[in-house]
């Protein structure tokens, strides 16, 4: 896999040497490091960069393919309707992004700094939404508040239909994602910040302000940028609840299967990639300017109790805890009711996808079979190249570009990234067309659009191996992809599958990368209930959403059994 610089023997003879290093760049382990390397980095450029490439200069030209400059943002910014969407966007990303943050700040604070009962439960349904497509709240808040709904005096008197509805489905749906991000920067404190704070008799307000928010400052300023991120980006509530009231997101759509004006749909796409650019340029400042509050004197923090206070944090959690059930709950009745909102008889009848539907359930068996090839071409993909850029010593030029292509795709929205990959595989000219309207797109596409979360989980995992590891390995002349079978591989099974899940899950419930890209015979669940939804069969849409719900959540329960036993190899690996 890789080759560390071993010792070279040391001569006066000049040719000796030379012909000593000259063995030592073409090594075995040399040479396949750089077939690797050079193999990421033509995958990289081929479904990263050039989609990309292909969509911006689409974006200049127009309808016959002719360069026309910068026209098109021209008739772009002279559209009233086309300029409101992009306010509308900022203004929903900017109000979902306060809420969430505020709520998942409080989340995560009860759960970490306090000693209220039943934190194990509340980090289960806290997490719960990430387990589901966004369709899924939206779908639930037509049961809930819609124009039939069994809860709408609640809105006293506006409608669930425009931005209150988006509002609070993007509200559920990024309160997971808030969570985990905050809840572990707030886990790392230093307890002896919290003692000298008690022994100057600071006050509990204070201290929060001059301790607490500090230490998590970075954290929860990390995880405002990825809501507001996802916020921007998401197509599936705004599709579905929006209304009147147009977002980039729709907006691409319309242009491209709604209007079939490409290049207007490309203008769009750079629009919306714009703000998801700033807010990825603004997390990676916030990453290097954190620093580690944590070292190995410090002590960890350990809650007291205090009734007020974890009496205060109950409520909140159970309150936060209801909303999320009751989302969830709902969408699980209105896939059982017979027919809403006048037949409310309970049956099976909405799973029965073949009288909705054409496909019937072909779109979840495709999507199963979608995420299983993602989950285990992608794990492959991600794991061996961040081996190869963390582990690797030669060539250190092509690791740092492949380290940065690797970063790439969390700031390329998913529609923008599906766009791309019309204009760019559905050339004539390019010798890859053939994978276009296959499943093949379609997994390659969803590995693309989630690689960078696998590939930082999978670097974390690397850093943590002693470097001895390799040392010995060279030392004793074994290949290095031994040492990378027989002891990496095993010692960092739980990233392993801890990036498995995380594309399998994503694969299920993902919507906007592959909206434009499948084909009748590929056709994904989640598409499935976008398209059944707008069809106005809003049982069925709500049955086929709970069955991805169900899925990505027995995987993720089969994920925790298998990293229980991978915890305990691990151990027993450690203590040989």
């Amino acid at each position: 896999m890789t080759q560390l610089t071993r010792p070279l023997p040391t001569s006066k003879s000049g040719p000796l040497q030379s012909i000593t290093r000259l063995r030592h760049h073409f090594s075995r382990d040399n040479v396949t490091l750089a077939v690797l390397l050079v193999i990421f980095s033509t995958l990289m450029a081929a479904f990263i960069v050039a989609p990309l490439l292909a969509m911006l200069q689409k974006s200049v030209q127009n309808a016959e393919g002719d360069f026309v400059g910068l026209a098109n943002f021209a008739t772009y910014f002279a559209s009233p309707a086309l300029w409101q969407s992009l306010q509308n966007t900022v203004v929903i990303g900017v109000v979902v992004t306060v809420i969430v943050g505020l709520l998942a700040f409080g989340f995560a604070f009860a759960l970490t700094r306090s000693c209220m009962p039943f934190k194990g439960v509340f980090t289960v349904i806290g997490s719960a939404p990430i387990l589901s497509p966004s369709l899924l709240p939206a779908i639930s808040l037509i049961y809930l508040f819609g124009n039939q709904g069994i809860a709408k005096e609640m809105l006293f008197g506006h409608s669930i239909y425009g931005p209150i509805g988006i509002a609070i489905g993007l509200v559920l749906w990024t309160f997971p994602h808030a969570l985990m991000i905050i809840s572990t920067s707030l886990k790392t404190s230093d307890a002896r910040l919290y003692e000298a704070a008690k022994a100057l008799n600071t006050s509990s307000v204070r201290t929060f302000f001059l301790v607490t928010l500090p230490g998590a400052k970075y954290g929860l300023i990390s995880a405002l940028i990825v809501v507001f991120t996802l916020v921007v980006c998401d197509f599936g509530v705004p599709k579905v609840i929006g209304g009147q009231y147009n977002v980039l997101a729709t907006d691409i759509f319309k242009q491209v299967v709604g209007q079939q004006n490409f290049a207007m749909g490309a203008v769009t796409s750079v629009m919306l990639l714009l703000p998801a650019l700033l807010a990825f340029a603004g997390d990676r400042w916030v990453q290097k300017k954190q620093q580690n509050l944590f070292d190995a004197r410090s002590v960890a923090y350990q809650p007291e109790p205090n009734r007020l206070r974890d009496g205060a944090c109950l409520l909140f959690c159970s309150l936060i805890s209801l909303a999320i059930l009751s989302v969830i709950a709902m969408a699980v009745y209105g896939s059982l009711v017979t027919f809403w909102p006048w037949n409310t008889a309970l049956s099976l009848n909405n799973y029965n996808f073949t009288e909705f539907s054409t496909y019937g359930w072909a779109p979840y068996f495709s999507s199963l079979k979608l995420a299983g090839m993602v989950a285990l071409a992608g794990t492959l993909v991600i794991f061996t190249c961040a081996y190869c850029i963390e582990k690797g010593q030669s060539f250190a030029p092509l690791r740092n570009l492949l380290q940065m292509l690797a970063i790439l795709p969390m700031a390329v929205p998913g529609m923008v990234l599906g766009l791309g990959y019309i204009f760019f595989f559905n050339h004539s000219d390019n010798p890859l067309s053939w994978i276009y309207g296959t499943l093949t797109i379609l997994v390659v596409n969803t590995i693309t659009h989630y690689y960078t979360v696998g590939h930082m989980t999978a670097v974390t995992a690397l850093k943590q191996l002693p470097g001895e590891i390799e040392a010995i390995s060279a030392s004793l002349n074994i290949p290095q992809f031994k040492t990378f079978l027989k002891v990496t591989i095993p010692v960092c099974t739980p990233a392993i599958l801890e990036i498995a899940t995380y594309l399998f899950v994503n694969a299920m419930t993902t919507t906007s990368a592959i909206v434009f890209l499948y084909a009748s015979d590929t056709m994904p669940a989640s598409v499935s209930v976008l398209n059944m939804d707008d069809a106005g069969q809003t049982g069925p849409a709500a049955a086929m959403a709970v069955m991805i719900l169900l899925t990505a959540a027995a995987v993720k329960l089969m994920h925790l059994g298998a990293n229980c036993l991978s915890d305990k190899y691990t151990q027993a690996w450690r203590n040989r």
